[in-house]
């Protein structure tokens, strides 16, 4: 999501805060009648730990959610991933299988499908979808919810509340007049706070703050993903760099960070790209997010896309310190103990 140039600072955006104002209470009112039982919250026969963040736009909610599902399978535990699907055409619930297409199950989801390794559902209703996994999969000892913090008829046990390390909470104001969904307040009430690179001064202190930088690793080729090149190869190259994500200017900014000179490409979030897209683009090598591939993928296979060659595909890996995932593992044991509910 390209988000407006407004929302970092405080006008023309004051313009917009009487609107602001109606979001700001129909949401506060939404939790207050959650907190007060006139709504009801649903709960699982598993811990279910929710990826989210308080702002519009990307934040690397889906980088996380990678992280985790590895590392709590490295240590014994089986997890599940829920998801909306934002984009995709499932009117109920569906697994989503790796070899499924982004336009029905949405770009993210059949990212989390084809590496992670678990098993992903997707549905508006996340209660639902959440529920078919554990049909399917009863083995499974832990859920990982993609996005979904402001959902509150899903139960959670953990939230974890990602937030863009660059650019923070820029004017701090509620939408539309700013970024947040919910007031700057709600991180103190997340069990965990993920710092999504650097930059910005105004994060408020938490005390489970952890910080995340993503790492490239080697490219692969999109028409050949057995070929694989380290991101020097393409130094002194005439490169572009195509990014339909939530904050484009990240995955450029990590190109730049590898010695690369790049020319920038940026799309919407969870663009959906053409021929023409990529006929525009004039350069000796165009290189990708995992993200764009899932698509781009299905794009390749449908046209035969003249010079797929030069497309190459670039994966990033989170490193988060402190460890993340020790943090959560021992939250979720913690959990296991107190209730008794199907754990590791």
């Amino acid at each position: 999501m390209q988000t407006p140039r407004y929302w970092q600072s405080r006008f023309p955006a004051a313009l917009l805060l009487p609107v602001s104002a109606l979001f700001g209470g129909l949401a506060a009112l939404r939790r207050l009648l959650y907190r007060l039982g006139v709504l009801q919250t649903q709960s699982l026969p598993c811990p279910l730990v929710v990826v989210g963040n308080i702002t519009a736009g990307g934040a690397g909610k889906t980088p996380t959610v990678h992280y985790l599902a590895q590392q709590l399978r490295a240590r014994g535990w089986q997890p599940g991933i829920i998801s909306r699907g934002y984009g995709s055409q499932i009117t109920g619930v569906a697994e989503v299988p790796t070899s499924g297409e982004a336009s029905r199950y949405g770009d993210e989801p059949l990212l989390l499908a084809r590496t992670t390794g678990c098993p992903v559902f997707v549905g508006r209703d996340r209660i639902a979808a959440a529920q078919a996994l554990l049909a399917a999969y009863p083995a499974t000892t832990v859920l990982l919810c993609d996005d979904g913090l402001q959902h509150y008829r899903l139960g959670r046990d953990v939230e974890i509340v990602v937030v863009d390390g660059n650019r923070g909470l820029q004017n701090g104001w509620l939408l539309p007049a700013g970024p947040l969904r919910e007031p700057a307040s709600r991180l103190a009430q997340a069990h965990a706070m993920l710092v999504n690179g650097s930059g910005a001064t105004s994060l408020p202190a938490h005390p489970q703050r952890f910080d995340m930088a993503l790492q490239p690793s080697q490219a692969w080729q999109l028409a050949q993903p057995d070929q694989r090149q380290p991101l020097s190869h393409f130094a002194n190259r005439q490169v572009a760099a195509l990014a339909g994500i939530g904050h484009p200017e990240r995955f450029f900014t990590t190109l730049r960070a590898a010695g690369l000179t790049v020319q920038p490409h940026p799309f919407p979030d969870h663009h959906h790209y053409s021929v023409a897209d990529l006929n525009q683009v004039q350069a000796d090598i165009r290189l990708v997010t995992e993200k764009d591939a899932v698509k781009l993928i299905a794009l390749l296979s449908e046209e035969g896309l003249a010079h797929s060659g030069n497309i190459w595909v670039v994966p990033v890996e989170a490193a988060i310190e402190p460890d993340l995932a020790d943090w959560l593992a021992s939250r979720l044991n913690a959990l296991k103990s107190k209730d008794g509910r199907q754990t590791a």
